[in-house]
């Protein structure tokens, strides 16, 4: 199992990211959980950088890697592979991210109009991203983005799955798992967290959960506020997420729409792997 969720690569934050618990760890080889400390931020391609190798080496072993996860951007620069931007100047990428989005916004409305008109000014890294390859490269992100090196799309055999289960189902569940991240051990994860002193802006500081249960430790929300502040963002995460998956990957990439209840899902999944021809790469939403 090779992780591709932005939140679980980060050490410390097994109950805020949702990771597999350590039993279900135990069952098979996982990598790329919990393998990065939460000062240093991983960029899609570190990650697949990082995800390149584990493949690499599972295929080696005789094994067969399986992809699991709901963030879009690290596997698709994994399949697709990544712009050849060149490294950004430190100091510029101190500058941009000591500033909020709003204002990172204005600026690149001024010096990437092309992109600041397709992100939202609320995306904060995103768009300090883009403006940062203009400052430090001279030519717009979006002259980069036309050119992909690395992807690994065209050497495996690639065996999606993509899980899109109702969305009434899906909601209730984001708000089960937000209740779970207020759990005592959730709150001690996010209370050692903030005890670190960490830049506010790295992502692992504006992961949900992480972000809500900060404000109650301060004093800034009451337990019920955190809870009904977690439940909406985690929704509207998924929303996201959900409406991504349904659009972005081809058509022919199988979907599974119902719920993902134990006891519906294992007979379905097990259809499914019957139907796969030979050993390959699977990717799947989770």
């Amino acid at each position: 199992m090779i992780n591709a969720d932005s939140a679980q690569v980060y050490a410390d934050l097994r109950i805020i990211s949702a990771r597999p618990a350590a039993e279900d760890e135990a069952r098979a080889p996982h990598r790329l959980y919990g393998y990065r400390d939460p000062a240093q931020p991983c960029s899609a391609a570190d990650w697949a950088a990082d995800a390149r190798r584990a493949v690499a080496e599972a295929h080696e072993a005789g094994r067969l890697p399986v992809l699991a996860g709901g963030t879009g951007l690290y596997l698709r620069t994994l399949l697709d592979g990544i712009a050849p931007v060149p490294e950004i100047d430190p100091a510029i990428r101190e500058a941009v991210r000591s500033f909020s989005a709003a204002h990172n916004h204005a600026a690149l409305e001024r010096e990437d109009p092309v992109a600041a008109a397709r992100l939202r000014a609320s995306d904060s890294t995103r768009v300090a991203r883009a403006l940062e390859v203009i400052r430090s490269t001279g030519r717009p992100i979006g002259e980069w983005q036309k050119q992909r090196t690395g992807g690994i799309g065209g050497e495996v055999e690639l065996l999606p799955l993509l899980l899109l289960p109702p969305r009434e189902w899906l909601y209730r569940n984001c708000d089960r798992r937000f209740e779970k991240m207020m759990s005592e051990e959730g709150v001690e994860e996010v209370r050692s967290l903030v005890a670190r002193g960490l830049n506010p802006l790295l992502p692992a500081m504006r992961a949900i959960g992480v972000r809500e249960i900060a404000a109650f430790l301060a004093g800034a929300l009451t337990r019920e506020q955190a809870l009904e502040a977690g439940r909406t963002a985690t929704r509207r995460y998924a929303k996201r997420q959900y409406t991504w998956f349904s659009r972005q990957p081809p058509a022919d990439w199988p979907r599974l729409t119902e719920p993902l209840d134990a006891e519906r899902l294992e007979p379905t999944l097990a259809d499914w792997g019957r139907s796969l021809p030979g050993r390959g790469t699977c990717s799947s939403r989770s």
